[in-house]
């Protein structure tokens, strides 16, 4: 049985090692528990403009909707007043507010400012905002506005629409986002409805009165073509948030998902080489424990034991930091378009206390095969020198790096016809595998790898020593070199990846474009059709304007100057899908909630959308529709309301310069994880492995070697082994990219260069160098200052 005696004793003089272990398990604990807290907060939220609303009735979702990120069918008019009519005679339904909203923002200090979403303002009670100043509007041409805006009640202001600048006078102040305009200029600008906020009586019991919103909405449907819709209330009215913000999100947890993969696996391998580290060190100590009778079980309680110990205070610790770091990476996230306005780190107890759990767990799981590696040590071991620390490959470690190296390999090859959504999934696994594997048998390789890079500085005393302390302790050199062989293996690849896929992507942006220019939005969301004229003339030019129509799900729509009013063209999936052909007439229902019998002109192969439209009936049913941008005759530099004109190739390459932001956003974030968290390792197994060799330098010192040259030898050896790693982590890298670059040439049909930022490259080898050197030298100098003062003193269990 395991003595807690004994066990405080074993770990009492231990506190380096102990640190080390207590520093990678802190750090992968915060990891666990900031990804696990950015997770759980990632779920949808009630809108903003509907806090002050109990109660919801949404449009019901489109039966066989395959994307999720599709606003609902709208409700038409007709259906909307009986809706209207049916819920404010519900008793406790204080009123039933319908959500109109159109395109309309306000033009300040000569350029579009503020929300650009108007909104009738009835609607403002749902948020609920108020009146600070002025009036509410109540005839066309007033609006209330932002206050944070700067204007006075009575001034004029121009609002931009989809159809153009519009003359309005402000009527009043609003302590929120606007603008509002009266209920009846809403309701002839805005497009269809499909949100009813409803306000409750004071004393009314809200599950009450919602059972009896169901039943009315239930009439409804049975009455009223179209007018069945779902009741929301509580937490349920997320489910009505935009269908934008439930796309940043899904994004955003593509972001998270990577990160938090990243971190655990990076956490287990950091965890897991710690203890491996540790248990090679000790092995005279635990030959010692053998010796006076110790059994393999209790050797391997002892490791379960500290690992238990040390797992429980750094998880805990972690999961404080994790806490504390998560609201600012979240803020990270929004500032780059990875999430919503709305999103906020929520505080739960259950996340941290898994993140907790599962610190334990990743400490318990590293120290499971240090376990094994410790209980068969033999009593023998103790008059061995432990440096070289034994046998460094075992059968099971022969079996399970060819595996993972195979498997990696595998993985690899495969991701090259991996679908487009999997293939940078695939690819981390695969670098993953590689890692393990490349990990497992490094002592393997790691003699060559010695001398080749050794060869140079062979010559001096300080390079030899060096060369021949890394070739002895093989064990040693491999625990060392793991870290770097993490942080350059994934800076390489991420790095690598995100370039490699911006390259497949670029090539031909702007070819065949013979336009002067390009009329891009300029502060706008989108182009309005006044912005399309000024810029085109004399000659009004079409471009295409996109909406969204809905036959049995939702269909991408784009309005086309070249066909009639009654006339549709059709992709040939869509046609192939719906049983359409040439001549059908099919019904297909708009923004406003109007259905259209439209007949079929033609079924293209090649068509920019699913469903072509005459550009005069989307802005007929679509008052709120913009264009994207436009290719024009005139000279770039020109402004107009909301919209500039810019050349093609500076168009091409800003929409190059906002993906780049992006894409190294993300880059950003996953080294950070990975080599951030890398970075400390690597101090860490040099601070350990420095600790660990106290007698060796006093031997050293005792020899001769002064204390400059102990130092410029253990240095020079942490030079050596991150190179070593440099070395392993851009085999990892390099197989994972020609593998994601044939994947991208198969798919683009294109060469696709392999693009592998060298300068960033060089920059996390260079850190890893600093790291690994200097944290090397300033422990070893100050090891080899004090450990010559008493060398000869009996090695116990606690230092040997």
């Amino acid at each position: 049985m395991l003595s807690p005696s004994l066990l405080r004793s074993l770990l009492h003089g231990r506190w380096t090692g102990l640190a080390g272990t207590f520093v990678a398990l802190c750090l992968g604990a915060a990891v666990l528990t900031a990804s696990a807290l950015l997770l759980t907060s990632a779920g949808p939220r009630v809108p903003a403009r509907y806090a002050a609303a109990p109660l919801l009735v949404r449009t019901p979702g489109t039966p066989g909707d395959g994307n999720a990120f599709a606003e609902n069918r709208p409700w038409s008019p007709e259906t909307v007043e009986a809706l209207v009519r049916a819920l404010t005679s519900v008793p406790g339904v204080a009123a039933a507010v319908p959500d109109r909203a159109f395109y309309a923002q306000a033009v300040v200090r000569g350029g579009p400012a503020g929300a650009h979403e108007a909104r009738g303002w009835s609607t403002a009670a749902l948020a609920p905002h108020r009146l600070v100043a002025g009036r509410p509007p109540v005839r066309a041409g007033e609006v209330v506005l932002d206050r944070a805006l700067g204007l006075a009640p009575g001034s004029p202001v121009t609002l931009l629409t989809a159809g153009g600048p519009a003359p309005y006078t402000v009527s009043g102040l609003a302590d929120g986002p606007g603008p509002y305009v009266s209920d009846g200029e809403a309701a002839r600008l805005g497009g269809g409805v499909r949100v009813i906020g409803l306000l409750t009586r004071p004393g009314f019991d809200r599950a009450a009165v919602g059972a009896a919103v169901r039943a009315a909405v239930g009439d409804a449907a049975r009455r009223v073509a179209g007018g069945s819709g779902q009741v929301l209330a509580g937490p349920d009215r997320a489910a009505a948030e935009p269908a934008a913000d439930a796309r940043t999100r899904w994004i955003g947890m593509q972001v998270l998902t990577a990160m938090a993969l990243l971190g655990g696996f990076v956490s287990v391998f950091v965890v897991a080489s710690t203890f491996a580290f540790r248990v090679t060190q000790r092995r005279r100590e635990f030959g010692l424990l053998r010796a006076v009778g110790a059994t393999p079980r209790q050797v391997r309680l002892i490791v379960y034991g500290e690992a238990l110990a040390v797992g429980a205070a750094a998880a805990a610790a972690g999961a404080l930091l994790g806490a504390v770091v998560a609201p600012a990476v979240g803020g990270v996230l929004v500032a780059a378009g990875f999430e919503p306005a709305s999103f906020g780190v929520r505080p739960a107890p259950l996340p941290v206390a898994g993140a907790v759990a599962a610190g334990i767990a990743a400490g318990l799981l590293g120290a499971w095969s240090a376990s094994g590696r410790a209980a068969r040590v033999r009593p023998l071991e103790a008059l061995r020198d432990h440096a070289a620390g034994g046998t460094p490959m075992t059968r099971v470690r022969w079996v399970a790096g060819v595996v993972s190296l195979a498997g990696g390999l595998a993985l690899a090859a495969a991701s090259g016809s991996a679908a487009e959504d999997a293939l940078v999934n695939d690819v981390l696994l695969a670098a993953m595998a590689l890692i393990a594997g490349l990990t497992l048998l490094a002592p393997v390789v790691l003699p060559a790898l010695v001398r080749v890079l050794s060869w140079p500085i062979s010559r001096p005393a300080v390079g030899m020593l060096a060369a021949r302390s890394a070739m002895t302790a093989v064990r040693r050199t491999a625990a060392t070199a793991a870290p770097v062989l993490l942080t350059v293996g994934f800076a390489v690849l991420v790095t690598g990846m995100v370039r490699t896929t911006a390259a497949a992507y670029t090539a031909g942006r702007a070819a065949d474009v013979s336009a002067a220019a390009v009329l891009v939005p300029d502060g706008a969301p989108g182009l309005s059709d006044a912005a399309l004229a000024a810029a085109s003339a004399p000659a009004a030019i079409t471009a295409p304007l996109p909406t969204t129509v809905y036959g049995d799900r939702p269909l991408t729509a784009l309005g086309d100057g070249d066909l009639a009013g009654d006339e549709a063209a059709v992709a040939e999936w869509v046609a192939r899908d719906h049983g359409w052909r040439k001549g059908d007439v099919v019904p297909l229902t708009f923004e406003d909630g109007r259905a259209v019998r439209l007949r079929i002109a033609a079924v293209l192969p090649g068509a920019p959308a699913e469903v072509l439209v005459a550009r005069d009936t989307v802005r007929a049913h679509d008052p709120s529709a913009l264009t994207p941008e436009a290719y024009v005759s005139r000279p770039a530099g020109m402004v107009f309301p909301g919209a500039r004109t810019v050349s093609v190739a500076d168009r091409a390459a800003g929409d190059q310069a906002e993906e780049d932001r992006l894409v190294w956003l993300f880059t950003l974030l996953l080294v950070g994880v990975s080599a951030g968290y890398s970075g400390l390792a690597i101090v860490n197994t040099q601070v350990m492995a420095a600790s660990a060799r106290a007698r060796e330098f006093a031997v050293l010192r005792l020899s001769g070697a002064t204390r400059r040259q102990a130092t410029a030898a253990a240095a020079a050896e942490a030079a050596l082994v991150t190179g070593i790693g440099s070395l392993l982590g851009l085999a990892v890298a390099v197989p994972a990219l020609l593998a994601m670059r044939a994947g991208l040439a198969q798919k683009s049909g294109a060469d696709v260069p392999l693009v592998v930022p060298w300068p960033t490259v060089a920059a996390v080898v260079a850190a890893c160098l600093v790291l690994a050197a200097g944290a090397s030298a300033i422990f070893t100098g100050k090891t080899a200052f004090t450990s010559v003062r008493t060398p000869s003193r009996p090695s116990t269990c606690a230092d040997a």
